[in-house]
């Protein structure tokens, strides 16, 4: 279990905790009001697949949940629970793994009779990119954001409260599903991003054109060029980041002028931060470890009394 609690002061002030049930991340997070502390334990996939069926997420969320609530939160001064119990702000929007987060929740808050507020798992995303880049004053403010995961890649036009629509992304397959699957074609494990942007790095720079039509991307056929392109593996893996970072480029010429923020997994990768940024300098980047799933922000909006 990956932990960060190097901060920690010996007199615990009142916090908030925070629960995300992501479909490949158990995340918990502490927030006094200042500083943040995480624990993050990665669902286990089998060599060779693609990820998890939602059953299998719920089930290994429900095993890990107790001993990381009892190593994480025991002895803390706990006055707010937050928890994600949906992927996005929208009707209909439910995914099965966030039922285990969501009773854990509500025992902690039960037993211990205090405030549980719930919010989606793209509200927690967003927050913690602004704790992330020390601009959590845009929790009551108008941004535009990216996030950019595996099972999200959407141009957001958000308002005080995150209030979040979506204005742009794309019309097919996600940034990280096209990640993971030249990432499995190129041999690497799941999740491959990490190891895709390492290779991507070493790549050759190069020009490539987005299939953008309007305000969405369409990303299928990069995974059937990648496939076809007779190159290196760093050659191909940085065209796969670059295209992504090109079509997100095409779509935020034509957002608007607004701060702009990133977050998702795909966004803690250098090489796309590095061609997005040469456009965008004024871009937003949370710090990888907030970018990726976690339940930092969740922490935050109920540590700040946030109802979304």
């Amino acid at each position: 279990m990956k932990q960060n609690r190097t901060q920690r002061s010996d007199g615990a002030p009142p916090q908030a905790v925070g629960i995300d049930t992501s479909n490949y991340t158990t995340s918990l997070a502490l927030y006094d009001g200042e500083l943040v502390w995480q624990a993050k334990r990665p669902l286990p996939v089998k060599a060779g697949e693609l990820g998890l069926r939602q059953r299998d997420a719920l089930f290994h969320h429900t095993v890990a949940l107790p001993a990381m609530i009892d190593e994480f939160l025991r002895g803390q001064n706990i006055t707010a629970v937050g928890v994600s119990n949906r992927p996005r702000d929208v009707q209909g929007s439910y995914m099965p793994c966030f039922l285990a987060g969501l009773s854990a929740a509500q025992a902690i808050a039960s037993a211990l009779d205090i405030p549980l507020t719930m919010y989606s798992h793209q509200q927690g995303h967003l927050a913690a990119a602004l704790y992330s880049t020390k601009r959590l004053d845009l929790l009551h403010g108008e941004f535009l954001a990216w996030h950019v995961s595996g099972g999200t890649t959407e141009l957001l036009h958000v308002r005080p409260g995150l209030q979040a629509a979506c204005i742009g992304g794309t019309a097919d397959l996600n940034a990280g599903q096209l990640v993971d699957r030249v990432g499995a074609q190129l041999g690497l494990d799941f999740p491959a991003g990490p190891a895709l942007d390492a290779l991507a790095q070493r790549g050759e720079h190069q020009r490539v054109r987005a299939s953008v039509t309007g305000m969405q991307m369409h990303l299928s056929g990069v995974e059937n060029q990648c496939k076809q392109i007779e190159d290196s593996p760093e050659n191909i893996a940085r065209f796969c980041l670059a295209t992504i970072a090109q079509a997100m480029i095409e779509i935020t010429h034509a957002a608007g002028d607004l701060p702009l923020v990133c977050a998702g997994g795909v966004c803690c990768s250098q090489v796309l931060r590095e061609i997005f940024c040469a456009a965008f300098p004024h871009a937003l980047f949370a710090a990888p470890e907030f970018c990726a799933d976690n339940a930092a922000g969740i922490a935050i909006l109920a540590g700040e009394g946030m109802i979304c």
